[in-house]
């Protein structure tokens, strides 16, 4: 026993004294970064990692939902977990709260940090043809753009980060007018170079069009009219006119004729991997917001929409004496099937009469259930959204008659009358204009997380008038803190652990 303990005490000691080099080995299954950054092939799968990004739960395969659709006037939540409905009406005590709070937060910072990497290793790569090294660099430009965009919407005072970091790195805390900034010079960048459109297994990548949609969006959210005209004019007079327009409203929404003619950016969702979400190689690259959002007994009903949405739908017919057909493609609502005839999910009616649930992307149209393998890409930015947007701008810039036209191009795909012959008190008087502007984006795009974006931009939450009128439609927002609310606490493990950081106002 002496013995063999003395023989334990020697390789120990042994251990301890030896080059702290040779226990610092490389795992033969991992390629270091110095072994990774050097083909084309490497350059590629870097940008790939980013899309893959996509595809974690705290970004679009489930929880930025609730921040976006949930948390704006036209969702709510009655989960029977409270602290999850909590954080879609405004009521935060753990700022640490994982699936309210850090997860999306981190995923965002984690994608961003993978866009870092291509754009500092791929420009030190040979490649045979440069201007596929070029294109890929406009891709990440691109997307970290993107996630910096969204970071903006939810949080404001996001810290910005453009270098690889390492793990004792504190990035200092940013304001939303930097963040913004941010945005604009990655997209401004990247609309440079990316294409027109892609072909063959490229389609889906983002476009010329995709970064200039989103650089006016960003623009629209500063008030930033002019600069934000001159993005969209691309769609609208530019070189982009010849590769959008209007599809069938229900089209855009399935599984069948994705990335069509009205697509300007959208998430290509498959359900090719049944497995574990994560960020593995194998895992599920599908979303299962409709899961999510799925009336009871058919899915969790986390999530559900204002009935106020059905209310609107109903108050306009189409020139035929119908009801809106975008109310059959938007929401499960009590009279759907006395109105269209459809069932929920092959199911007639057999929830609460005054409620609504989220129709888009769902999967009824198919099948009588739904689960974590949802397939249907999830359209960021289609060409109808451009065009109200355009519609808004023009209106911004006193040029409200010239307005006219790109709303009712919406109207007229689903047989509603012009705007001027059904609301003719509104004339030329640009406060009347944006008022009905509002309800014309919730009926086009309900459900399709742009509302957020909408009702802070619209300042419509920046003074205590503008939020009583929302409660009126969602009384979640009587929870609502003004200068408070219009944005989401920084995880408190994030401000607790660097120093350079401070801690959203009011929280």
């Amino acid at each position: 026993m002496k013995n063999s303990i003395f023989i334990l005490f020697i390789t120990v000691s042994s251990l301890i004294s030896c080059d702290k080099s040779l226990l610092d080995q490389d795992n033969p299954n991992t390629l270091t970064e110095e072994q990774f950054w050097i083909t084309e092939s490497d350059a590629q799968r870097g940008v790939n990692a980013i899309y893959h990004m996509f595809y974690q739960p705290g970004n679009w395969s489930r929880w930025i939902y609730f921040r976006l659709d949930l948390t704006s006037d036209e969702g709510f939540s009655k989960s029977p977990w409270i602290e999850l409905a909590d954080w879609t009406r405004f009521q935060y005590v753990n700022y640490n709260f994982f699936e309210g709070n850090v997860i999306t937060y981190k995923d965002t910072y984690k994608a961003i940090f993978r866009c870092n990497q291509v754009l500092t290793h791929v420009p030190t790569i040979e490649f045979a043809d440069e201007h596929k090294k070029t294109q890929l660099l406009a891709e990440a430009k691109f997307l970290r753009g993107f996630y910096y965009y969204y970071a903006a919407l939810l949080w404001e005072n996001f810290p910005i980060v453009t270098t690889l970091q390492s793990p004792t790195d504190m990035p200092e805390a940013s304001t939303l007018a930097e963040v913004w900034a941010q945005v604009e010079a990655d997209l401004s960048e990247a609309a440079q170079s990316l294409p027109m459109q892609w072909t063959g297994n490229d389609i889906g990548r983002p476009t010329k069009g995709s970064a200039l949609a989103l650089l006016g969006k960003t623009y629209m959210q500063q008030h930033k009219w002019n600069e934000a005209k001159s993005a969209l004019d691309y769609f609208i007079t530019g070189e982009g006119v010849p590769y959008y327009d209007l599809v069938d409203y229900k089209d855009n929404f399935r599984a069948e004729n994705e990335n069509n003619k009205e697509s300007v950016f959208e998430i290509q969702f498959s359900d090719a991997n049944k497995t574990a979400e994560g960020d593995i190689p194998s895992s599920t690259m599908s979303t299962n917001r409709a899961q999510f959002f799925a009336p009871r007994s058919i899915g969790w009903s986390d999530g559900q929409a204002r009935y106020w949405l059905v209310t609107e739908f109903k108050k306009e017919k189409t020139v035929n004496g119908e009801i809106d057909p975008r109310l059959r493609y938007s929401l499960f609502y009590p009279d759907l099937e006395a109105d269209f005839g459809d069932k929920v999910y092959g199911r007639s009616w057999e929830w609460n009469a005054d409620e609504a649930w989220f129709r888009k992307y769902a999967r009824d149209y198919k099948q009588n259930h739904d689960d974590y393998f949802n397939e249907v890409n999830n359209r960021i930015i289609r060409f109808a959204d451009i065009l109200l947007l355009y519609a808004e701008v023009l209106n911004e810039l006193d040029q409200t008659a010239s307005a006219y036209p790109y709303v009712d191009r919406v109207r007229t795909r689903v047989n509603l009358a012009p705007l001027a012959t059904t609301h003719p008190t509104i004339g030329n008087d640009k406060d009347r204009f944006r008022e009905r502007l509002k309800m014309e984006r919730a009926l086009e795009l309900c459900g399709e997380s742009v509302r957020w974006a909408d009702l802070k931009r619209w300042g419509d939450l920046e003074t205590q008038a503008g939020i009583d009128r929302v409660a009126q439609r969602d009384p979640d927002f009587n929870n609502f803190v003004l200068d408070k609310s219009i944005r989401l606490p920084l995880p408190e493990v994030e401000v607790a652990n660097n120093p350079n950081l401070t801690q959203n106002p009011h929280y």
